[in-house]
């Protein structure tokens, strides 16, 4: 399972989220792209992904495996994202709710999130400052943590240094984070580069 940890920084869980300004719905747009970097290929759903955007102490999931009718589009991807944060109220302590198949809101921050995620996973903080992927071989089981178009805060960065396993770049540029996820997805589907 590849599982995509994304933090929000200017995303109100409460906003009114207008679709015909996704930028200034607190960069709606960038995360729309990263569900949809993260969950689609060619004409499929990457069943075997699960995303986690991090938002005003809400945690939005997406399921590849249970997750219907996904479109490429942003505007399409803004309203799931908007109709789970409109969901927020059934969503009590751990129990999440579910607006939709394979779409689900739980309570959590980032802190919480990151001790959450169980014993076995390889997580892996993508930074433009980190040590070469390739130097690393694919993880088996990787969560990939990145932030939006902010740097993570000092607590964030603090909190994720401590439960990274590794921390790494993807490249001599600096990416947009739907970038970072394609190429991270394009990694792992080659076996570190290394099989087309």
């Amino acid at each position: 399972m590849r599982h995509f940890v994304v933090r929000s920084h200017d995303l109100a869980a409460g906003a009114d989220v207008s679709l015909n300004d996704l930028p200034g719905a607190g960069r709606l747009d960038l995360l729309s792209r990263c569900v949809t970097s993260a969950l689609l290929c060619s004409h499929d759903i990457r069943e075997d992904v699960r995303v986690s955007l991090v938002v005003d102490g809400y945690v939005v999931g997406f399921d590849g495996s249970e997750l219907r009718r996904l479109n490429p589009d942003e505007r399409s991807t803004a309203a799931r994202i908007r109709d789970a944060l409109a969901a927020r109220e059934g969503a009590i302590g751990s129990m999440a709710a579910h607006p939709s198949p394979g779409v689900s809101i739980r309570q959590g921050d980032f802190e919480s999130l990151l001790g959450g995620l169980g014993a076995g996973r390889t997580l892996v903080e993508l930074h433009a400052d980190g040590r070469p992927i390739t130097e690393r071989a694919p993880p088996e089981d990787p969560v990939f943590v990145l932030s939006d178009h902010r740097e993570f805060t000092d607590a964030e960065a603090e909190s994720l240094g401590s439960a990274a396993d590794d921390r790494v770049s993807l490249g001599p540029e600096a990416l947009h984070a739907d970038q970072a996820i394609t190429v991270a997805h394009n990694y792992l589907d080659t076996g570190g580069y290394t099989a087309y």
